[in-house]
This record gives structure tokens, C-alpha cells and sequence, in this order.
């Protein structure tokens, strides 16, 4: 389904407040996996992240290959926040793999 053409202009939340958001958040959950994962969850965990990581290759492969058309400037916009998405889950996707590695069994 193609986007449609006019987007709504809502002001963005302030990003410096989700960044601490996120800090906070992170050493939460850090605090809450101080046990070690068991080997089979670890396990299935890492193939979950693996396919995902798989699956956002592609997206961010499709966002640049269409990066590379003439696009008009709403899609653009649209292009750029796929793009953006894509980027944001490659990282907390990372950021999982990482937990897994260091609590793993």
C-alpha cells in the first residue's frame, strides 16, 4: 500500500529526555539479568536474533536501493523513516545479541 501523500506534522518528543530514558532503562534491565541465561533459551534467543538481524539486512538494503530513484520529497520523508526504523531495531537487535553473550551459561 503506497503512503499516502500527505503526512501529519506533530511536533517530535524532546530527544535529550528519551536518551536518558533509555540509560536508565538499559541499566534496569542490566540489574534485572545478573543471572545467567539457560544454555537451550540462549540458544533459541540467538536464533531469533539472527533471523531478525537477517530480515533488517534486507530492509536496510531495500531503503538504500530505493534511496537511489528520484524520489519526491514526501517520499523521501517516508524513505527516511523507514530508514531510521530499520537503523534503530539493527541496533537494539545488537544490543540484545550483546546481553545474550554476556549472560549466557
Amino acid at each position: 500500500m503506497a503512503p499516502q501523500t500527505k503526512m501529519k506534522s506533530s511536533p517530535l518528543p524532546d530527544d535529550s529526555e528519551n536518551k536518558t530514558e533509555n540509560k536508565e532503562e538499559k541499566k534496569a534491565t542490566l540489574s534485572v539479568v545478573s543471572k545467567k541465561i539457560p544454555a537451550e533459551l540462549s540458544q533459541q534467543l540467538r536464533k531469533l536474533a539472527h533471523d531478525l538481524s537477517n530480515s533488517m539486512e534486507t530492509v536496510m538494503q531495500a531503503s538504500y536501493l530505493l534511496g537511489q530513484s528520484s524520489l519526491d520529497e514526501n517520499n523521501k520523508k517516508w524513505l527516511a523513516l523507514i530508514d531510521q526504523a530499520a537503523r534503530d531495531a539493527a541496533r537494539i537487535n545488537r544490543e540484545l545479541r550483546e546481553l545474550l553473550r554476556a549472560h549466557s551459561e
